[in-house]
């Protein structure tokens, strides 16, 4: 369950911080495009409520985040990194009377190599307050965490069901050949350009490069967010999206998690998830809410299919969806830019290379292995008639 949903479920729990000095509620999201939707949930919350928060974030100056706490601000949502700087460095953050900590997206927390940031907050904090930890999966990281955060004997409230995504929406798979996925993608946005859309790659360098293929010679309403953009232009693209009726982003899994976009149509997994429960992330940022529908699909090559078996162990069940011809027009398209324009070549060949280590480092090498990745065409797919060099070993 997501922070952000138990708030709008239960608004009278933000009564529970009463008026003090300092800071006495904090909020730890994983990423600052939750952070700031955390945040954006608080300002609805707490319209008639006589309490202040405030937003601290890496990306924004450290001076106003200074003006901010050192006003006593009594709610903080913040990411791991820049609350663990405030609190070793800057003696105007009061929090010796927190009396709420609240840790979302525990699982997430973790996976992003926050631990050190997490337990060292953890150790700072006043050991008399009531933690909170929110977690979609719990693994052994998980439980250490819940064992360091929280008091010997938690309240524990878990939410199971027979399957684990939810009813309304409709999830399939697709296989595509390696060589006609631009192709594929490209059928696929022009057969939603009136609908939303996300779509997930593996690597920062890839959503660079496929957004300036669609938005610059598609000509296709595409927007963009991962982790090494700035914080101004993650988040001007996030309001955008969030606003649009009808727009596609491209993204990393920086956008998987707890974000609670409106009216999302489709969810498109052009790259495939590290693991079963980030497909279940990624495909949760549809079909949100009650009687609500969304639909999902995941781009595999033949080889892969057997991932489908592994999806179904955890309980998410997948129809297989044909696969219409390509349109081969604008792979030529591609690779002829690729061939006159340098700016596109170097964004396709770090895509290219930043493809490769993802899928060398999956976690699944039996299903993703790269054994069986044939690099010709695997080059193909990011508009190279010939395969660039590779400056690392592939095996």
């Amino acid at each position: 369950m997501e922070l952000n949903a138990v708030c709008q479920m239960h608004p009278n729990v933000i009564l529970l911080i009463w008026l003090f000095v300092g800071t006495g509620c904090i909020i730890i999201s994983p990423t600052r495009e939750l952070a700031l939707q955390t945040n954006e949930v608080l300002k609805k919350l707490l319209k008639n409520i006589a309490l202040s928060h405030c937003l601290i974030v890496g990306g924004e100056k450290k001076s106003k985040d200074i003006r901010m706490l050192k006003k006593g601000a009594n709610i903080v949502v913040s990411t791991p990194g820049r609350l663990w700087d405030h609190l070793q460095n800057n003696d105007k953050f009061n929090c010796d009377n927190l009396k709420c900590l609240v840790l979302d997206e525990a699982d997430k927390l973790l996976e992003a190599g926050f631990e050190k940031h997490i337990s060292g907050i953890i150790n700072l904090l006043p050991k008399s307050r009531q933690t909170i930890l929110f977690s979609a999966t719990i693994d052994n990281k998980v439980e250490n965490l819940a064992r360091l955060a929280l008091r010997s004997d938690p309240v524990l409230i878990s939410v199971k069901d027979k399957q684990s995504t939810v009813t309304g929406l409709q999830q399939g798979y697709c296989i595509c050949p390696l060589e006609y996925r631009i192709p594929w993608l490209y059928k696929m946005l022009k057969k939603t350009k009136k609908l939303k859309v996300m779509v997930f790659f593996s690597s920062c360098k890839s959503v660079d490069f496929h957004y300036e293929f669609f938005k610059t010679h598609c000509k296709a309403s595409v927007l963009k967010i991962h982790g090494k953009q700035t914080q101004a232009k993650r988040k001007e693209s996030f309001q955008i999206f969030v606003e649009a009726t009808h727009c596609t982003l491209f993204c990393t899994d920086v956008a998987a998690r707890g974000l609670d976009i409106p009216c999302v149509d489709w969810i498109v997994q052009y790259d495939p998830p590290t693991d079963p429960k980030e497909y279940i992330h990624r495909v949760g940022r549809t079909a949100r809410g009650l009687n609500t529908k969304g639909n999902a699909v995941i781009v595999l090559r033949p080889e892969e299919e057997e991932f489908i078996n592994f999806l179904h162990k955890e309980k998410v069940y997948l129809d297989k969806y044909n696969y219409c011809d390509p349109a081969v027009e604008v792979q030529e398209m591609l690779e002829d830019i690729i061939l006159k324009n340098g700016v596109v070549k170097k964004l396709a060949r770090q895509a290219f290379l930043s493809y490769l280590r993802c899928y060398k480092c999956h976690p699944l090498k039996k299903i993703f292995n790269i054994k069986t990745l044939d690099l010709k065409m695997a080059a193909k797919s990011f508009g190279f008639q010939e395969q660039p060099d590779v400056d690392f070993c592939i095996l």
